[in-house]
């Protein structure tokens, strides 16, 4: 799978793709991820990419040019199965989303910056807008590293033990049951007794009635 993500901020990029799971994942050339500086594509002198809004207004817009050129560019080395713009007014974010991307192909992430990007931009290129939650950031390069993560995680190879992904949060609508590890006692305070127990059936049927307490206690709203 292959993440092509477009900003005015590359360097911004460079660790949260660099460590983890995400390196793992790119050494074992089970996703490719590719950062493009946008200003690479502008087409003026100063490397600019922004441009006084039309009709007045503060704040700067991200023009169209820059961005037709690279995505254009993209297009014709390779086809993509979405073209995303992180934006605040996009879809939220969830597990359900991460699911359906992760078996996609290939994937454009459109990061924005200051006001905005040109809305022809949306109107021509974008194919899906994402929101990681009701609030703005400086730009949209932490959000598409948010997204890139929640995808990759799901492809398979990618982590050592694959049912992981299967009982995270989110997966089934519910939270994860509490998890615990060694010592069994810590300063008195015991791990439940039927994590000890060796009986599996009964170690999942507790597991699952403590997710669905804990969502009925903290996200009552994912049970409607």
């Amino acid at each position: 799978m292959r993440f092509d993500i477009i900003s005015v901020l590359p360097d911004l990029l460079t660790s949260p793709f660099a460590h983890s799971i995400l390196q793992r994942a790119q050494k074992k050339g089970i996703a490719e991820i590719v950062v493009h500086n946008l200003r690479d594509y502008a087409t003026n002198k100063q490397k600019s990419v922004d441009d006084y809004p039309y009709g007045g207004g503060s704040g700067m817009v991200m023009s169209i040019p820059p961005f037709a050129a690279c995505i254009e560019k993209l297009q014709e080395e390779r086809s993509y199965n979405e073209i995303i713009f992180m934006s605040p007014d996009g879809e939220t974010l969830n597990q359900t989303i991460a699911n359906e991307l992760s078996i996609k192909g290939n994937i454009i992430i459109l990061c924005g910056h200051y006001k905005g990007i040109d809305q022809r931009i949306r109107d021509i290129y974008v194919t899906r807008e994402i929101s990681i939650g009701d609030y703005v950031l400086s730009g949209g390069e932490l959000p598409a590293a948010v997204l890139v993560d929640a995808i990759i995680r799901l492809i398979p190879g990618v982590l050592n033990d694959e049912t992981s992904a299967l009982s995270d949060s989110f997966q089934g609508e519910l939270l994860d049951a509490p998890v615990y590890t060694r010592p069994a006692d810590w300063r008195g305070h015991k791990i439940p007794d039927i994590l000890l127990s060796g009986h599996e059936a009964k170690i999942n049927e507790w597991r699952h009635e403590e997710a669905l307490k804990r969502t009925q206690e903290r996200r009552p709203d994912l049970l409607k």
